[in-house]
C-alpha cells in the first residue's frame, strides 16, 4: 500500500433487526466511497457483511466457526463497483455477531499489508449491538474482547464502533445490549477505537467520517508565558470549511488513443497598451495600481515589500480575561488546538497545569500568534482550556482568532419606538412568541440536542456527491430531487410542527394578516396644496376627499414619495422591511424630490419645503447607516444650486445649520466634524 494510503474494511451489520435503517447505511457508505474517489483515489476498501443467510470467508475454511459472515468485496481499490455492491446490500435472515466479523475482518487486513502501514488500516463497524455474540471455548468475552484488542494494537489497526439505535430499540433485550456496550467499550480503552451512538439517520450521515484529513502543523515551537518560562506546543486546525471539489479545464485535442495524454488546459495571459492595442506590455513595464478616489496609485513590489508588516514568528501571551468578557459571537475563521509537544514529559505536565488552573479560575488567555517567519499578518486570539477526561489524552487549548476594532460590525437598526403606537406588539403578541421560540429549540432542557454539529452533514455537499456519482454512469441524466433524509436538515421537522400545533395556532391568532395590493394613484380632486397657502385651502382639500378613500389610504403601505406629505412618504417607506430595496429606493426618491422643489422654486417659495424634506433624509441616511450618500447628494445639489444661479439656497441651508454627516454622527461616515462645520459656511448677513 502506497504511503499515507488508507486500507479501510466495512463491517455491516444487515441482519433483521438492521433492515429498517439499511437504506440509510448504503447511502453513508456509498456516499465514502463516492468521496475517495474524488479525494483519495488510491485507498482501497472492502466490505463485510454479518447476519446473512449465506458464509462466506476465508477463516470458516480455514478453522470453521464464523458462520453468518460473508466477504461482499475483497480489500482493492476503490471504484464504481464498490458503489455499487454498497447502494444494494443484501438483507440478513440471521442475528449478527459483530465480534466474528471484527475478526475476520483483522484475518483480512492481516492477510493484506502485515504489519506495516501502521495507523493506515482501518476497520469500520455499523451495527445494533443488540444480538448476543456466542461464548468463547475458554475464559470469558471481556478476556477474548481483551485479546482481539491487544492484536489490534500490535498491528496498528485503529477501528470505530458506530452503534445505531432508533426508536425500534425499545422492545429488544436491555441486558444483552449492555453486555455489548461494555464490550465495545473495552475495545475504546484498549486501542485507537472510537465508539459513537447514533439515533438517527442524519446523525448515521455525520458519525461515519467520508474523509480522513492529514494533520499538519500550523506552528511549531513555543509558547511564550514570559521571558523565563516556555512551553513547547504544536498547533493544528480544528475545523476548517469544506469546499467543493476543484473543478479543472479538460481538452479533448489530445488522440483518444494516447494514453500518455494529460488532457490539460493552460492559459497565458497577455497585457496590451491602451493607446495601441497590438503592442503587448512585457511584465517589466507593467505595475499593480490601487484606486485612490478618481485616480489609479501605481505602487511597484518594492514599495510595497518596503511598506509590509514583518513581524517575527511566535506565540506570546498578552494577559489572562475572564472567560465572560470574550463572547461567542467574537470569534473569527477557523478554530485551532494547541497541543503540547508528543513525548515531552515537561511540556505535558505544563499545559495541564495552565490549562487545569484557567478552568478553575474560569480564565482564558490572550495571544498574539506569527504562525511562520515571514507572515505578513498578526493574529489576536483566544485560548480557552480543554481539560481531558481521559488519561491517554493530554489536555489542551482550543483557540479562535478575535476580531481587530476595523473587523468589527456596528448595525444599527430603527427601534420599535420609531413605529405608531398602533404597531407595538401587546402582551399576549410577546407570550405568543416567546412560546414559539421556545418550540424551536434545538437544544431543549433534558432533551438531547437536535442536528449536533459533529454529526450534521453539509446537504449542499452530500448532493452533490450523489449527483456527480450519478452522471459519471448517466452524462445526460437530470438532478434528482432532494433526498428525504436531507431534507430533515434544511427543513422543519414535521413531527415536532405537528407535537406544537396549537402553539403555532395560538401565534397566528395573536397577528393580524393583511393582504399588501398595489397602491393606486389616487385621483386628484383639487389642484395640489402649495406650500404656504392657508389652512382654509387645506381644510377644504382634505374634506374634497371622499371619506373611505382617505380611510383606505391611510392602510395601504407607501411605494412612492408623493407631493403632499413627502417626509411623511419616506419614512413610512424607509420603515419597511419586507425587502432591503426599499432603503435605496426611498432616499434616491427623496433626492429627486429636493432637486424638483429647489429648481422650480420661484423667489425661495419652495425652499421651507425642500429643507424639510433634506433635514429628513439626513436623519434617514444616519439611521440606515448610509452617510456617504447623503453627503455625496449635499456636495452635488451645492454645486447644482451654484451652476444654476441659485446659491441662495446655499446661503439658506448654512444659515439653518445643514451641514455634511460627520463620524460623530455615523462611525461609517468620512468627514471628520471640522469638516462637516465649516461646510457652506458663509460670511455675508443671514438669509431671512
Amino acid at each position: 500500500m502506497a504511503r499515507n494510503k488508507e486500507g479501510l474494511l466495512l463491517l455491516l451489520d444487515v441482519g433483521p433487526s438492521m433492515h429498517y435503517v439499511l437504506p440509510e447505511i448504503e447511502k453513508v457508505c456509498s456516499m465514502l466511497v463516492e468521496k475517495k474517489l474524488i479525494y483519495s483515489k488510491y485507498d482501497e476498501v472492502g466490505v463485510v457483511l454479518f447476519g446473512t443467510r449465506e458464509t462466506d470467508n476465508e477463516l470458516t475454511k480455514e478453522v470453521g466457526g464464523y458462520q453468518h459472515v460473508m466477504v461482499l468485496k475483497n480489500i482493492k481499490v476503490v471504484d464504481g463497483d464498490i458503489v455499487d455492491a454498497l447502494q444494494q446490500l443484501p438483507r440478513g435472515t440471521t442475528d449478527g455477531d459483530f465480534l466474528d466479523a471484527v475478526i475476520v475482518g483483522m484475518d483480512m487486513l492481516i492477510k493484506k499489508y502485515g504489519e506495516t502501514n501502521k495507523g493506515k488500516k482501518r476497520l469500520c463497524l455499523i451495527t445494533n449491538a443488540q444480538c448476543p455474540i456466542k461464548d468463547p471455548y475458554e475464559g470469558t468475552k471481556e478476556d477474548q474482547v481483551s485479546t482481539v484488542a491487544k492484536q489490534m494494537t500490535v498491528y496498528g489497526m485503529r477501528m470505530e464502533s458506530i452503534i445505531v439505535r432508533g426508536k425500534s430499540s425499545q422492545d429488544v433485550n436491555k441486558r444483552v445490549m449492555d453486555e455489548n456496550d461494555r464490550l465495545l467499550d473495552i475495545f475504546s480503552k484498549e486501542t485507537s477505537a472510537r465508539l459513537l451512538h447514533v439515533e438517527n439517520p442524519i446523525s448515521l450521515f455525520g458519525a461515519l467520517r467520508t474523509r480522513n484529513i492529514t494533520p499538519v502543523t500550523v506552528f511549531r515551537g513555543d509558547l511564550e508565558i514570559s521571558a523565563k518560562l516556555r512551553i513547547k506546543v504544536r498547533v493544528y486546525k480544528k475545523t476548517s470549511e469544506e469546499k467543493f471539489p476543484t473543478l479543472k479545464k479538460y481538452s479533448d485535442k489530445a488522440p483518444s488513443n494516447d494514453k500518455s495524454a494529460t488532457h490539460e488546459v493552460k492559459v497565458d495571459y497577455e497585457y496590451k497598451s491602451f493607446d495601441d492595442p497590438k503592442k503587448v506590455v512585457p511584465l517589466d513595464q507593467r505595475i499593480r495600481g490601487y484606486r485612490y478616489g478618481p485616480q489609479i496609485v501605481p505602487i511597484s513590489s518594492a514599495e510595497w515589500d518596503a511598506v509590509k508588516f514583518k513581524p517575527e514568528k511566535g506565540v506570546k501571551l498578552l494577559g489572562f480575561s475572564d472567560s465572560s468578557n470574550i463572547l461567542r459571537h467574537y470569534y473569527m475563521k477557523d478554530v485551532y488546538i494547541f497541543l503540547p509537544e508528543p513525548g515531552n514529559t515537561k511540556a505535558i505536565l505544563a499545559v495541564s497545569a495552565l490549562a487545569r488552573a484557567m478552568k478553575e479560575m474560569n480564565k482564558v488567555a490572550i495571544l498574539r500568534c506569527v504562525w511562520r517567519q515571514g507572515q505578513a499578518n498578526v493574529v489576536i486570539g483566544v485560548l480557552t482550556p480543554n481539560v481531558s477526561d481521559r488519561e491517554s489524552i493530554p489536555d489542551s487549548f482550543y483557540f479562535s482568532v478575535l476580531p481587530f476594532a476595523e473587523d468589527v460590525r456596528e448595525f444599527q437598526f430603527p427601534s420599535f419606538s420609531n413605529f405608531p403606537a398602533s404597531w407595538q406588539p401587546n402582551e399576549q403578541q410577546l407570550e405568543a412568541t416567546d412560546n414559539l421560540i421556545r418550540m424551536l429549540d434545538l437544544a431543549p432542557n433534558e432533551k438531547e440536542e437536535v442536528l449536533l454539529p459533529d454529526f450534521t452533514p453539509n446537504p449542499i455537499l452530500e448532493r452533490f456527491y450523489r449527483f456527480l456519482e450519478l452522471k459519471s454512469k448517466h452524462p445526460d441524466a437530470a438532478v434528482p430531487p432532494l433526498d428525504h433524509t436531507l431534507k430533515k436538515i434544511t427543513e422543519p421537522d414535521g413531527d415536532l410542527l405537528l407535537q406544537y400545533k396549537p402553539m403555532i395556532d395560538s401565534f397566528c391568532t395573536s397577528f393580524e394578516l393583511k393582504p399588501n395590493p398595489k397602491q393606486k394613484k389616487p385621483r386628484r380632486l383639487l389642484p395640489e396644496k402649495r406650500f404656504g397657502s392657508s389652512d382654509e385651502e387645506t381644510k377644504g382639500d382634505v374634506s374634497a376627499r371622499p371619506a373611505n378613500l382617505i380611510a383606505k389610504t391611510s392602510t395601504v403601505k407607501i411605494e412612492n414619495i408623493g407631493d403632499l406629505t413627502p417626509v411623511q412618504d419616506f419614512e413610512a417607506i424607509l420603515s419597511r422591511r419586507d425587502s432591503p430595496d426599499w432603503v435605496i429606493k426611498a432616499i434616491k426618491d427623496m433626492k429627486n424630490k429636493i432637486f424638483d422643489l429647489v429648481e422650480d422654486s420661484h423667489e425661495g417659495d419652495n425652499y421651507p419645503k425642500a429643507l424639510e424634506c433634506l433635514v429628513a433624509l439626513r436623519k434617514g441616511c444616519i439611521l440606515e447607516q448610509e452617510p456617504k450618500l447623503f453627503n455625496d447628494f449635499l456636495r452635488h445639489l451645492c454645486k447644482f444650486c451654484l451652476e444654476k444661479d441659485l446659491d441662495s439656497f446655499c446661503e439658506y441651508l448654512s444659515c439653518r445649520g445643514i451641514t455634511l454627516i460627520s463620524k460623530e454622527e455615523a462611525v461609517d461616515s468620512e468627514v471628520t466634524e471640522a469638516e462637516a462645520k465649516s461646510f457652506l459656511v458663509k460670511s455675508e448677513p443671514k438669509f431671512d
